[in-house]
């Protein structure tokens, strides 16, 4: 019996990817599990992106771009998007706005729901983009799976790191030049493992 768990992001400028791609690390650790990655599609003309991010965005261009009707195919669906102003980016937002019909047929209702994000600064908005995060997952009727306190990694003070008790996350800095931690790579690989793990008990346990 296969548990499918797919990883759906967002980056502009190569730091939500990288998390991704430990989430997706810690997803393969277990075993019976498959896992695919998707972005979502990019809303801005390719003139108004910054060079720097067309540059990172040609990193992960061979990623396949998600489409709302095959989230009803997933056992799991972990979230991946940097904060804009304490929320969601408007690419994830539009993304998630597609997907009405899935509510209308209860499609997404028992399947696991997970968030990861990213901000410029330690308090830019992680904590708040995740669990307004929740609340789009609620409406569709999904089981939320974050980050317990046995990942101690995030109870980390000897650094400045990304991580809590809601999912994965990263700081980027104001010019997007700090790349994810050790530290807060570890967590989204844990947040991977630890979805993939409940998602493969409840799929046996149904």
């Amino acid at each position: 019996m296969t548990t499918k768990v797919q990883v759906i992001f967002y980056s502009s400028h190569g730091h939500i990817y990288q998390m991704a791609e430990a989430i997706m690390a810690g997803v393969r650790e277990i075993s019976d599990v498959e896992a695919t990655l998707w972005q979502v599609p990019e809303l801005m003309p390719d003139d108004a992106l910054k060079t720097h991010a067309k540059t990172a965005r040609a990193s992960f261009a061979q990623i396949p771009t998600a489409k709302p009707e095959q989230l009803a195919e997933a056992d799991a669906i972990i979230f991946g998007t940097p904060t804009r102003f304490g929320n969601m980016c408007a690419q994830m937002r539009n993304f998630l706005d597609q997907t009405g019909g899935l509510w209308m047929k209860g499609a997404l209702i028992g399947k696991v729901g997970s968030v990861f994000t990213s901000s410029a600064t330690q308090h830019g908005g992680q904590e708040s983009t995740i669990l307004s995060f929740h609340t789009t997952l609620l409406h569709q009727g999904m089981v939320i799976v974050g980050v317990p306190y046995s990942e101690q990694r995030q109870m980390t003070i000897s650094e400045i790191t990304g991580g809590s008790p809601y999912g994965a996350s990263t700081i980027t800095g104001g010019d997007g030049a700090r790349q994810p931690s050790e530290n807060e790579l570890a967590i989204a690989r844990f947040q991977g493992r630890h979805v993939a793990e409940i998602t493969r008990q409840l799929k046996i346990a149904a």
